[in-house]
């Protein structure tokens, strides 16, 4: 499945995300030479309605079309054809970001073939850019909590998101091999979302190094995943006022204002209908933990304590297709780095 050039097209450089599958005939890992080396390496459009990273990086191609790059890049534009209609995946296909681990699949060894070339070539960092449907403030992801990774993910802010579930995610696969961030750039159609991204890879491809040293205290609020909270398949929901009374779950429309918010115990969550209507929470070692953090008081699904959510949305093919957000809490450095310098 996997195509690999060491050039860029002329008409890719114009490209919206829409129109990649015109010009690629699938996923693509371009290879570009730069003054140092190992490359950058940059993934875009794991999700084929998440732009933004697209629309970064043809900004830097665009930018560095007439000259030299500062460091060798190595970009892989990934689900071109989901990215056609502008959906997270097609019916037909596996999630782009859950197939970086052994399995059967062409996609499988698609990316086994990813990591290969990259063993091959070297690596300096890995980015991988993403969108989501809620409203988040921007924020990078870690599986490592080692000081470059940190140092790396602190350039694009302070906010860091540590996490080990789900499988099969680039980032984790990656870090085995250099430091390794995901980038989440809120809504797709945010433009700062895509100024943030460029100016992130920009500075890194301009980066002799990074510092092995610890990231202070203050320039980091690094936070790790708990659980991730889902809808069962067999529970039907809705957001608003028409969904009570209608379906089994029924969330309010602002839902994801919750996201990166303190929530209090005893919140409400959604209005129920029927006994069996709940919400599905696993920890991180696969435990249904739903009991733990929500309860039910007459037709009210409730907090049953203070709670952290992060990446709730309101999109339906979302939440069906992944989740419907992620529980949080707050990961102490000193558990690492008890002398910061």
């Amino acid at each position: 499945m996997l195509t690999v050039w060491e050039h860029v097209p002329e008409e890719l450089l114009h490209c919206q995300a829409t129109d990649l599958y015109q010009v690629l005939p699938g996923p693509t890992l371009i290879h570009l030479p730069g003054k140092r080396h190992p490359a950058l390496f940059v993934s875009v459009l794991l999700h084929g309605n998440e732009v933004t990273g697209w629309l970064a990086v043809r900004k830097l191609l665009q930018h560095f079309s007439d000259q030299m790059l500062p460091r060798s890049l190595s970009l892989l534009i990934g689900n071109v054809q989901a990215a056609r209609y502008g959906m997270r995946r097609l019916t037909d296909q596996p999630d782009y970001n859950r197939i970086w681990i052994p399995g059967d699949l062409p996609e499988h060894h698609m990316a086994a073939a990813v990591i290969a070339h990259l063993r091959e070539w070297g690596v300096f960092a890995c980015v991988d850019v993403h969108n989501n449907t809620g409203r988040n403030p921007h924020y990078a992801c870690v599986c490592q909590v080692d000081p470059q990774t940190l140092q790396l993910a602190t350039l694009f802010g302070r906010t860091v998101l540590y996490f080990t579930e789900p499988a099969g995610v680039q980032t984790m696969a990656l870090s085995a091999l250099a430091p390794a961030v995901t980038l989440e750039c809120g809504k797709p159609d945010h433009s700062h979302g895509i100024q943030h991204a460029y100016q992130f890879l920009y500075d890194c491809l301009h980066l002799d190094h990074l510092p092995n040293r610890p990231v202070p205290p203050q320039d980091l609020h690094l936070l790790h995943t708990i659980a991730t909270v889902k809808v069962p398949p067999q529970v039907s929901f809705g957001f608003g006022a028409a969904a009570i009374d209608v379906m089994d779950l029924a969330f309010p429309e602002d839902l994801d204002e919750l996201n990166f918010q303190e929530c209090p115990a005893h919140t409400p969550i959604a209005r129920v209908r029927t006994p069996t209507s709940r919400l599905e929470v696993r920890d991180t070692q696969g435990n249904d933990v739903a009991e733990q953090y929500f309860y039910r008081d007459g037709d009210q699904l409730r907090t049953r304590q203070t709670l952290f959510p992060a990446m709730l949305t309101v999109n339906s093919r979302i939440i069906r297709q992944d989740c419907l957000g992620y529980l949080l809490e707050e990961y102490p450095l000193e558990y690492h780095w008890p002398h910061t310098a």
